[in-house]
């Protein structure tokens, strides 16, 4: 049948945001993005070390899930892959949750492993930015996911389960950031970088950064220089001094005066420091001259994954 059309619907909860993409896939195998929402849900808020998702987070993922149901269930030919990371599987109670939602959003949860979210992040990164030779870091709410990418290959990878969010938690990074806090939060990240052997094999490398933390940094370079369209963030490219400019900024400023800072999300404002750490640490230990961001990630390698699963 000529131009059949499947629809192809990705639910990804992550640790701070759920977002869902809508795909049109067209039977000569190629795809168009029709919509995408994005709820920010903080599923991972306060699950502090008995990593236990709290009920108040629960309900505004739910919620969100639900209203995201509206959009799509009513679609012809309809797939749809439910994928979820670092909060739910780190959480006891993941079990509990993973009901809930099949029973009140009809969605069966997928729950990747750390390794295959690096995996798909990485699928996403070569299928559209044809890097050759870099680092991609994805810093989510709760995890950090690193490849190493060598002749745009994957060569190694890890994942790690300290993102912005619990991170800011951890070491109240939150408003006022204390040189203690900071340095405390930095010699324990250090520590935890240090142990990935592989990691100086990228070094002088350019990073490739996907996550929301690194999209907003992005964002945020792209007000100040007055670019018209913010948003585009798809390979763009900072020098390292940039970056730590940013962050310098970012470490003067309260939660106040960071929630009113023009290319960010004031709820993000809360955990931006936490979020950028892990950069800022990885560019000092790499010696690394410059960043190239992502727009695609783990929802563009599911995607590529799933259109060539019949291979």
């Amino acid at each position: 049948m000529a131009g059949f059309m499947q629809n192809l619907v990705i639910v990804d909860l992550g640790s701070n945001s759920v977002r869902m993409v809508i795909n049109e896939i067209r039977d000569n195998g190629t795809y168009q993005e029709i919509a995408r929402f994005k709820e920010d849900t903080r599923l991972s808020e306060g699950m502090g070390d008995e990593k236990r998702l709290q009920e108040p987070a629960i309900k505004r993922t739910l919620t969100a899930l639900k209203a995201f149901r509206q959009h799509y269930e009513a679609l012809p030919n309809l797939t749809v892959k439910a994928i979820t990371t670092a909060a739910v599987r780190q959480a006891v109670n993941q079990d509990i949750f993973l009901a809930r939602a099949k029973q009140e959003a009809g969605l069966a949860f997928e729950v990747l492993s750390g390794d295959e979210e690096a995996y798909y992040d990485y699928l996403g990164v070569v299928n559209r930015l044809h890097v050759e030779e870099a680092l991609m870091l994805d810093i989510g709410g709760a995890s950090m996911e690193l490849v190493d990418i060598r002749a745009g290959q994957e060569n190694n990878l890890i994942s790690i389960p300290f993102g912005a969010v619990n991170l800011s938690e951890q070491f109240h990074l939150n408003d006022d950031v204390s040189a203690a806090d900071l340095f405390e939060a930095q010699v324990f990240l250090r520590r935890r970088l240090m142990d990935i052997w592989w990691l100086k094999e990228a070094f002088n490398k350019p990073f490739v950064l996907l996550g929301g933390a690194n999209r907003s940094l992005a964002r945020m370079s792209r007000r100040r220089q007055q670019i018209l369209h913010v948003e585009q963030i798809h390979g763009y490219q900072l020098t390292t001094n940039a970056v730590f400019n940013l962050y310098g900024d970012l470490l003067r400023k309260n939660l106040h005066d960071r929630r009113l800072i023009s290319g960010l999300e004031p709820d993000r404002a809360d955990i931006i420091v936490g979020g950028i750490l892990p950069l800022v640490l990885l560019l000092q230990m790499l010696d690394t001259d410059r960043v190239i961001f992502s727009e695609s990630g783990v929802r563009e390698g599911l995607i590529n994954a799933y259109l060539h699963q019949s291979d």
